[in-house]
Formats: structure tokens, sequence, C-alpha cells
């Protein structure tokens, strides 16, 4: 998948040696499926797509099997055994990194398996003020402090309150020397308390609802009342000016005129893109990649539609064909189908008999038939992973 920004090295920690046995049955849940895999193979392919360098999944001295088993076929992940707490394990797995001396680490829970990469790259950005940064959401609800009796003994001020999520993010330095120093009695929570232990400041930047921790039985259940498949539609239109480039499906086409937009307006991709978002209800592409946004002035579109592919796949579904109209009276499109149908399937990691594109006109009529733009229409089928 194609990322939205790169981001600066870093290695990352994934905690899993947790008993994990409160959504039943034998296996503890960071090794049970959800979604189509092995709950905590979720988190780890995104760090590992995100560029962590090294990797270390830190489990119980009983679970290397069912790690092995997790994670097969990902290179790159080491291994280290944890300990009889969270704080034991984590600074078991900073031990392991000490060698690697890396800049910065991001250290995640494994119970959190839909990782968005917006949330990596806060974290990281605020490294560069700070030695650690923690994703944190509002209170929204009511809060009242309990008292001995079981009665309400006080109101809480949920202003002032936050939720704490995980991946939590640190100068590797810092972070090590304050799990060394560390000399309280019971253990910190989390690696945040560890640092501002060691009087270091943390950042908190937004989270996202998506890093739910998956704690119960019904966690895992409600994934199976899913749909098992939705239909997404996408149309855009671009209009046609000389001096742009002309890209149609992620293929750059010689035209004496080209599509206007701030990236590189190919309107295929826009509206396969468009298709793939709305089968899953995330929304839109100016959603995810504003046009007000700088950074996205004269961006290939290949790496929205990668993007919506991925986000499809976080809420387990794979994406199984796309049939895409383009609507235009130049240029020609059928000498371009074939690099068009290749580059469509290559960017969504599909076959190309999955990848319809077709072509027409309006006989003339309005801007299209002008030859004043150039409209695309797609419908995408998505299915629940198995």
């Amino acid at each position: 998948m194609a990322l939205p920004m790169s981001l600066p090295p870093f290695a990352a920690i994934v905690v899993a040696a947790g008993k994990g046995l409160r959504v039943g049955g034998d296996t503890p849940k960071q090794f049970s499926s959800w979604r189509g895999k092995p709950l905590i193979r979720h988190s780890v392919e995104t760090l590992k797509g995100a560029g962590a360098e090294p990797l270390l999944v830190v489990i119980a001295p009983d679970a290397l099997d069912h790690a092995e088993a997790a994670l097969t076929g990902i290179a790159g992940v080491t291994f280290v055994i944890g300990g009889a707490t969270r704080q034991d394990s984590v600074r078991a797995g900073l031990e392991a990194l000490d060698a690697a001396v890396p800049d910065h680490v991001l250290i995640h829970d494994a119970a959190r398996p839909d990782l968005p990469h917006s949330v990596i790259e806060r974290l990281l950005a605020a490294l560069a003020q700070h030695p650690g940064a923690i994703p944190v959401l509002p209170v929204v609800d009511s809060l009242a402090l309990a008292g001995a009796d079981g009665t309400m003994g006080g109101k809480a001020e949920r202003a002032a309150l936050r939720r704490v999520q995980t991946p939590q993010a640190f100068r590797f330095s810092a972070i090590i020397t304050a799990h060394r120093a560390w000399t309280g009695t019971t253990d910190a929570g989390d690696d945040a308390q560890v640092l501002t232990a060691s009087l270091g400041s943390v950042a908190l930047v937004e989270g996202d609802e998506r890093l739910k921790k998956i704690t119960f039985a019904e966690d895992f259940v409600n994934i199976d009342t899913a749909p098992t498949f939705r239909i997404g539609q996408g149309f855009d239109v671009h209009r046609l000016e000389p001096g742009e480039e002309l890209w149609l499906g992620g293929i750059l086409i010689p035209h004496d005129k080209g599509l206007a937009g701030h990236s590189d307006a190919d309107v295929a991709l826009h509206a396969i893109t468009d298709a793939v978002l709305g089968a899953v209800g995330e929304g839109d592409i100016g959603t995810h990649f504003p046009p007000s946004d700088p950074q996205w002035r004269g961006a290939r579109s290949g790496q929205f539609l990668a993007h919506a592919v991925e986000l499809a796949r976080a809420a387990g579904y794979a994406v199984a064909n796309v049939d895409l109209t383009l609507i235009c009276e130049a240029p020609k499109i059928g000498p371009h189908r074939p690099a068009m149908r290749a580059e469509v399937a290559r960017l969504m990691g599909l076959t190309e008999t999955a990848v319809s594109i077709k072509a027409t006109t309006t006989e003339k009529l309005g801007f299209t038939g002008r030859g004043e733009g150039i409209a695309a229409q797609a419908v995408v089928l998505v299915t629940r992973a198995l």
C-alpha cells in the first residue's frame, strides 16, 4: 500500500504477553481470529507497512507456537519473552532493542488491532518537541467517583480527563532510561507514566475511535454480524485544460489537454476510491485527502486508492471486483485500456479479471460532449474476509 506520508525511522514493540482469556476459550485473545486473521497480525502488519524496523513482539514464555502461527510469513519480526507484568514485558522489549539504538520507538498493545496510519504520523511528529507522545480521546460521558459503600461519592471533572490509547511513542533513550530508573512498587499502568515519573514531558495527540481495545467475547462476535458483502459507488468530474498532464487509471496518456485539480486529477482513480470508501462507510476522498491540504498538491491518486483499499481491509472486507465507466469524447480509451486495467489491479491487489474499464460518450451533449471535461463512474463490490 502507498502510504499518505513518509515517516522518520522508528522501531516498534508490540506487547502480547498477557493471558487474554476474558474472551473465553483456551487461546489468548491476541492470537484469536478477528476480521479474518489473528488479532495481533493486524497491528503488526500496519507497523511493518509504516516502516517499523526493528519490530519486536513480546510474548509469554509458553506462547511461541501461537505467535509464530499468527505472524507466519511476516519477515523481520523478533519475539521476546516478557515478564510478570506489562511493565516488565515492555522493559524486556526495550532491553532487546538497546543494541539497535533506534531514535524513536512505538509501544503498542496487541489488543488494539485497527491502527490508523494518521495516528502514527501525529505521534512521531510530536517527538520533535517532546520525549514522549500518546494518543488520547476526550471523555464525553459524565463521570462519578464511587464511594466505599457503593454509592456516588462525588463528581469527576471530565474536561481535564482523557482516554489514553496506544501506540505510545518515545525517544528511545528517554524511555529506556526511565524504565531502568523506575522505583515504583506497583505496575505503572502504561509507559507514559514511567516517563513522567522521570520528569519527561508527554505530548497529547489526537487519537482515533478505531483504536478500540478488543477485550470481551462480543468484540469478536460482532464482526460475524456484518453483511457478507457491501456495494459502493463513486462519481467524479474534472475539467480538461491545456498545459495539464492527463492521468487516467494511473496511466499518463498523451493528449493536447489534461485534467485540472489539486492532485493529479485522475478522475478514474478518484471515482474508484470513492466507491471503495462508500462501500465500507468511510466517507469520501475529500475527507481523507482534503484539497485544502498543500501536501496533496500534484499527488499521484494511486496512493488515495491504495489507502481506501487498506481501510476496507481494516474493516474486515476485501475488494471483489471493480466496474468503471469513463465518459468523454476524447481521448480514445480503447488503446489505453489494458495498461489502465493492469495498473488499477496492481493498486488494489486484484487480478485483472476483477477489473472492468469501459468508456462511452454523451453523443456530443453536455460538458463531456463539448470536450470540456471527463467524468467517471465506478461501482465496487466488497466481501467480508473469512
